[in-house]
């Protein structure tokens, strides 16, 4: 519907003139007001090309929740969630919408969660029309009828700055939660990672609470049998890449809920990776990015609007946000059935983790509160290369309860539906980063193949001797001696030294968790040798 025919909502309980609000509009009207406005260019596949300006990825140290009766006795607070006053968000309110008064700003509803059971509300309000259009992209789009009062919101102003003397904030960038007033309030940053997991963070406190539901971020498909896959994994070890299989339909590639009876997508799009895209490696991905897609801090090649996928000089975070039905084999709407197979996607910089093995449930329950991986550049500012990092239940920096509660949340799913859990490595082989190589992602496609088609069944298995995890000796379409990492670098006491190492590393984190660990846990560590010679 035009803007022209479409009623403005009174947003007079956040302060703002109806009269500035540009309301719900399309993707050709917001596209159309972004070049207008100089907020990017289009590319000559037609999507939108903009730049997020400072921020090209997560500020976690500026991402705060105010403590209140809500949220005191039950966040799990420290440098994750950080305590914010309920005083000052209320100041930081009044100055970001006498901010964003003075010139028009957007205005989407929308809602999270695919399943109706559990829907979401959600309005958004930006300063670009950018933001909105990946707010349009990211949520799920109601059909005009379908609109009503949201439950929470969102409010974006990248041109706003806080002074943290005044105002509380660490600098003058922040995203701050409040779980009272249901807002979200951001500021100083124009990255559109913030806008998403806001809510993601949101639905993490309030369903597990309230619903019994597992929030997850991971990727999610189907198969043409019905069996549901999940994808843990932080960003840059290939959730999104591994989900997006033309022989499977696509639930989501980020975030997800497990219910007693569904797995379902919270979101409406997806917000992929564009490092290195290629038509032939990521051919969905690649079809997707076209006129109405949102192209972030990606280069052209010089003197065209041909993207160079391979620039990063910006940033190595380069994405591309779009509606989930850009994907041919998209579910819609997004929900299927209990998972068969769960995945842990890891990018081992140590190149000491197998790409393939599968865990007992006592291992799945210690790597999922583990959630081993390396940061990748570009996801976090600062990062310039992989970095080793534990992030509980592969996703930390997004949990506002302890991660005892989804584990155990986990635990119990797993156990009721058996499913089958494996852990693959998308990282270094052959040598840790620097040394070795990245996986190719063939032979991961052929090996998360093999485990979704039962290829493994009938397939020996050896355990290894310092994670105790079962290797499988033989996978179609693999190479046999790279399924045992030992086997491929050169030096075999230098891969013992190194798998001593992150076994170390493993038993160090686990530290904190052992007080609530299940005996199966506590079996699960891996086995650290005094002396590797």
């Amino acid at each position: 519907m035009s803007k022209a025919f479409m009623l403005k909502p009174d947003l007079g309980y956040l302060n703002l003139n109806s009269d500035r609000a540009l309301y719900q509009l399309n993707v050709a009207e917001l596209v159309e007001e972004a070049l207008k406005n100089g907020e990017g260019t289009l590319a000559d596949s037609g999507a939108l090309a903009i730049d997020t300006g400072r921020f090209t990825g997560r500020s976690p140290k500026d991402r705060f929740i105010v403590c209140d009766e809500v949220t005191e006795k039950t966040a799990w607070w420290g440098d994750i969630n950080i305590k914010f006053d309920p005083h000052n968000f209320d100041i930081l309110f009044e100055k970001i919408t006498k901010h964003l008064n003075r010139n028009d700003f957007y205005v989407r509803d929308a809602y999270a969660c695919a399943d109706e059971r559990y829907k979401t509300t959600i309005r958004v309000v930006t300063e670009t029309a950018y933001q909105n259009l990946f707010a349009n992209n990211l949520f799920l789009r109601p059909q005009v009828n379908e609109i009503s009062d949201p439950e929470w919101t969102i409010i974006a102003a990248p041109s706003f700055l806080a002074d943290p003397l005044v105002d509380g904030t660490r600098q003058s960038n922040f995203s701050i939660l409040n779980f009272t007033k249901k807002m979200i309030l951001i500021g100083g940053s124009g990255y559109t990672g913030e806008i998403k997991k806001g809510i993601f963070s949101v639905l993490n406190f309030i369903l597990p609470e309230q619903r019994h539901i597992l929030p997850m971020h991971c990727s999610a498909n189907v198969g043409r049998e019905g069996d549901t896959a999940i994808f843990f994994g932080l960003s840059g070890t290939g959730k999104t890449t591994l989900s997006a299989d033309p022989e499977r339909e696509l639930i989501g590639d980020d975030e997800h809920g497990w219910s007693e009876d569904s797995v379902f997508n919270f979101e409406g799009g997806c917000y992929a990776k564009c490092v290195d895209l290629t038509a032939e490696k990521e051919p969905q991905i690649f079809k997707a990015i076209k006129f109405g897609a949102l192209l972030e801090n990606t280069n052209y090649f010089k003197g065209t609007h041909t993207v160079d996928f391979t620039n990063i000089n910006k940033t190595e975070n380069t994405r591309v946000a779009y509606p989930i039905h850009y994907i041919d084999n998209a579910v819609i709407p997004s929900i299927a059935g209990m998972p068969k197979n769960i995945f842990f996607l890891t990018a081992d910089a140590f190149g000491v983790l197998p790409p393939i093995a599968k865990l007992n449930a006592g291992q799945a329950m210690f790597h999922f509160i583990s959630g081993y991986t390396a940061k990748v550049a570009g996801t976090e500012a600062g990062i310039t290369e992989p970095q080793l990092t534990f992030s509980a239940c592969f996703g930390k920096a997004f949990l506002p309860l302890h991660p005892t509660r989804y584990a155990s949340l986990l635990g119990e799913k797993m156990q009721k539906h058996k499913v089958n859990v494996w852990l693959v490595n998308t990282g270094w082989s052959g040598g840790a980063y620097g040394v070795g190589r990245r996986m190719k992602l063939a032979y991961t496609r052929a090996m998360i193949s093999a485990a979704l088609e039962g290829d493994f069944e009938n397939i020996a298995f050896e355990a290894d001797p310092v994670f105790g995890l079962q290797l499988p000796l033989s996978c179609p379409g693999v190479p046999a001696e790279i399924l045992n990492p030992r086997n491929t670098w050169s030096d075999a006491r230098e891969y013992d030294q190194k798998a001593n190492e992150l076994a170390q590393a493993f038993v160090s984190n686990f530290k904190q968790f052992e007080a609530g660990a299940s005996e199966e846990m506590l079996a699960s560590l891996p086995k650290v040798v005094e002396n590797t010679h």
